[in-house]
């Protein structure tokens, strides 16, 4: 695509850093919003980024930094929430995507990538996906003349993921492991990857108005995820399942203790199957890397 000019919502993140360096590699011009532009030299440095003091969730500051956007990504999201009735997740899910479309549309933006997640729905059994579905019903419904494209990652992996590492973490300070909800199934998708569809949707008129589900090639479950997290760390630990009712308890535990490590709507998210139920990588023509072609290179030890 031509060079344009892109706002990057939630830029300063995991895969906001891998989009907004591909995209600078690329000739476009950024603006990242951060509430601490201070903490990320590494992106102030890049040519034609521009990191920006801002609170997003202000309907006017958001709607001056889209004047003279080209395409609006927003990439927003939060595991875990302040309180535990679930309008942590709504304002920043829901409600924040009801402002970037306000902003769009006062500012004649035509282009809006949106990030969501596997089996958000309304009617999902966490805040978390309930509330990434109630900010897709609002893309579908008030876009109006935007072309929107919706992308559903399953969980992602990466150098300063916080999926493989926080595992690694957990396994080097503890010899035992135990896991609720240890059958859960996903696809764990490579950052890169997802990166890629999110480039190449720009470029393709099949992509306005479409949903693409992205999973990497191969389906496994939390335990095997993180047994094999303990292979490449060389880490000889016994990670376990544990009953339902003693998974909730745990989540309950965590839920008050600094980090949140699981809390309850982690739990209860985890109860559906983070896999695709289609393909959105061979529709955008991208094959999907292996966890082992890239995990290695940043979990291993000699």
């Amino acid at each position: 695509m031509q060079p344009s000019k892109f706002l990057i919502l939630g830029g300063t993140g995991f895969v906001g850093t891998a989009l907004t360096h591909r995209l600078a590699r690329a000739g476009h011009s950024i603006v990242l919003p951060s509430r601490s532009p201070s903490r990320h030299p590494d992106l102030a440095v890049l040519p034609r980024v521009r990191l920006v003091a801002a609170d997003i969730h202000d309907s006017a500051t958001l709607t001056r930094l889209a004047a003279g956007v080209d395409v609006v990504v927003n990439l927003v999201g939060i595991l875990n929430e302040k309180g535990h009735n679930g309008q942590g997740f709504v304002h920043a899910h829901t409600r924040l995507t009801q402002k970037v479309l306000d902003a769009c549309h006062a500012n004649g933006i035509r282009r809006l990538l949106h990030m969501s997640s596997l089996r958000a729905h309304t009617d999902a059994p966490s805040h978390y996906l309930r509330s990434k579905g109630a900010a897709e019903q609002l893309i579908v419904a008030g876009a109006r003349d935007l072309a929107w494209t919706i992308l559903r990652p399953s969980v992602i992996f990466g150098r300063h993921d916080s999926l493989t590492n926080r595992f690694a973490d957990l396994l080097n300070l503890l010899p035992t492991l135990p896991l609720a909800r240890v059958g859960a199934r996903f696809a764990p998708v490579h950052v890169a990857d997802v990166v890629e569809a999110m480039v190449r949707s720009l470029d393709l008129p099949a992509s306005q108005g479409a949903i693409y589900e992205l999973g990497g090639p191969q389906i496994v479950t939390l335990g095997e995820l993180v047994q094999y997290v303990a292979m490449v760390t060389h880490k000889r630990r016994w990670v376990f399942g544990i009953p339902d009712w003693v998974g909730y308890c745990q989540a309950l535990v965590f839920e008050y203790l600094p980090g949140k490590i699981l809390s309850v709507d982690n739990f209860r998210s985890l109860g559906l199957d983070s896999v695709p139920q289609s393909d959105g990588f061979a529709r955008l023509g991208i094959q999907p890397s292996t966890m082992a072609q890239v995990v290695p290179h940043y979990l291993g030890r000699p």
